[in-house]
């Protein structure tokens, strides 16, 4: 296949680090960008060196100087721009994803709306950046609170969404007027080079916005420890978080890590049974499962589990695996081989420990990657399942008795990004939303990510938030202005 012949615009297939404006080689190691359904590799890219990181960060304070005194009107201009060219492109945007990421080309599309969203959210989000006049003990004394761009940016994203999580982090930014370079995943650099191209012919500064590729662990390190990075937001797993966090600690930078999740997905007897399978199928089958959102455990109460269950295994079974480009699909592979020789592990030590597979369970004929939608019954909590964060299409069902025992079972665990529960009773609605210890709570429905309301967790799935009013304030700085007068 010859890649750029099944684009409308072959300039999206770009295979260079973007630095300061211009397409830059590295003089690293290479390193190959493969399609996870076939194998078969896409382009090999050169990595970028030391000096040459270094170069990005200070093309982006330089940048930074003066973009950080354009007018918010100005910089909305130029983030709607590039959201238009966006969706000019979304056809080209989602076959690149897809490419290089395995999922469905439907959710490629998808995904391409809701991270162009972000963009034209942050776009007005940043002209109502308000500040404050707070009232003086002193008549002669005035007290007022500026809001101003923390400074030069840094992220780190993950391949499971390789669009939308640059956009969350790189619209804020770029609307408070911040400068940012963004170091994606390896495996999925294609869809972030294809953004900084548009971005490019949008308008946007040299500097303002750059793509740093190369070596995750240099990268991450100078990003960390440079001084002149004042933010740094990260999207990946709890283990790396930590990571990231203590090397960036030399520099007291401001941190936003999105980190793991465990998330439970609570269905009580009085809930709306095929309105909670439809809920379940979309939270953990999208993205073949590969998700941090999506539903992990999950709790059905006995009395109705069996009937859920036979539901649920019914509509799993017409789920339609293969290549993410061909219609119809709805589950991609796996991203690597590791990803499913340590979901294939984790299944047979499920199994091993007395559960019992309902449906899937095996690797598709289509590709070597491609896990089937799996369920499991009969899981326990004293499994090791039930701590592990899945990251495959496998499905394992817990029960319950009562309300206060799945409480305690929902919460006992490190993470807490997101929960899902069904019920129709409103009394409850409120004891449980309020007594489960995670940053987002959706109740009966599957999918809660939006760009109006606010992402991310606590315990260790992290802290900061993205997206709503609240994300554009972790690229803020808070100065306070105390003025004396004369009598």
């Amino acid at each position: 296949m010859n890649v750029p012949n099944i684009l409308n615009n072959p300039s999206l297939w770009q295979h260079q680090s973007f630095i300061n404006n211009q397409w830059v080689d590295g003089k690293a190691s290479k390193f190959d960008v493969v399609n996870p359904f076939d194998g078969q590799v896409l382009t090999s890219i050169q990595g970028l060196d030391l000096a040459q990181v270094h170069t990005a960060i200070d093309t982006a304070h330089t940048a930074w100087q003066a973009w950080a005194k354009t007018s918010a009107k100005h910089r909305a201009t130029l983030l709607h721009r590039w959201a238009d060219l966006i969706d000019e492109h979304t056809d080209d945007l989602a076959k690149i994803m897809t490419l290089e990421q395995g999922k469905p080309l439907s959710e490629s599309t998808g995904e391409m709306g809701y991270a162009n969203s972000f963009i034209r959210w942050f776009a007005e989000e940043g002209r109502r950046v308000y500040g404050d006049i707070i009232a003086a003990n002193q008549p002669n004394l005035r007290h007022q609170v500026l809001k101003q761009p923390i400074g030069v940016c840094a992220a780190i994203t993950p391949w499971n969404f390789p669009a939308a999580m640059i956009t969350r982090k790189v619209a804020p930014a770029l609307a408070a007027g911040c400068t940012i370079i963004v170091k994606p995943d390896s495996q999925t650099p294609l869809t972030a080079l294809a953004l900084a191209y548009l971005a490019q012919q949008a308008g946007l500064p040299a500097g303002v916005f750059q793509v740093v590729l190369g070596d995750a662990q240099m990268i991450g390190e100078v990003l960390c420890q440079h001084p002149t990075i004042r933010k740094l937001s990260f999207t990946g797993s709890t283990r790396v978080g930590k990571i990231l966090m203590a090397n960036s600690a030399s520099t007291l930078k401001k941190l936003s890590l999105e980190l793991g999740g465990n998330a439970p997905f609570i269905v009580f007897d009085d809930a709306n049974l095929e309105q909670a399978v439809d809920g379940l199928i979309a939270s953990k089958y999208r993205n073949a499962g590969q998700t941090c959102v999506c539903a992990n455990r999950i709790f059905v109460q006995n009395n109705i589990k069996e009937q859920f269950v036979q539901l649920l295994a019914s509509k799993v079974a017409t789920l339609r695996v293969g290549n993410g480009l061909d219609k119809g699909v709805q589950i991609g592979p796996m991203i690597h081989q590791d990803a499913l020789q340590k979901a294939q592990k984790l299944l047979n030590t499920t199994v091993n420990q007395g559960a019992k597979i309902i449906t899937g369970g095996a690797v598709h004929h289509s590709s070597a990657l491609a896990l089937m939608p799996t369920i499991i019954d009969g899981v326990r909590h004293d499994m090791d399942i039930a701590q592990t964060e899945i990251f495959a299409p496998i499905l394992p069902i817990f029960g319950f008795d009562n309300e206060n025992e799945v409480i305690n079972l929902a919460n006992d665990t490190p993470y807490g990004l997101a929960a899902y529960f069904y019920t129709n009773n409103m009394a409850r609605s409120w004891r449980v939303c309020e007594a489960l210890e995670y940053g987002m709570v959706a109740q009966n429905t599957g999918l809660l990510s939006t760009e109006v309301a606010p992402f991310g967790g606590v315990k260790e799935s992290g802290f900061g938030r993205e997206g709503s009013k609240y994300g554009i304030d972790e690229y803020l700085t808070i100065k306070y202005w105390c003025l004396h007068i004369d009598d």
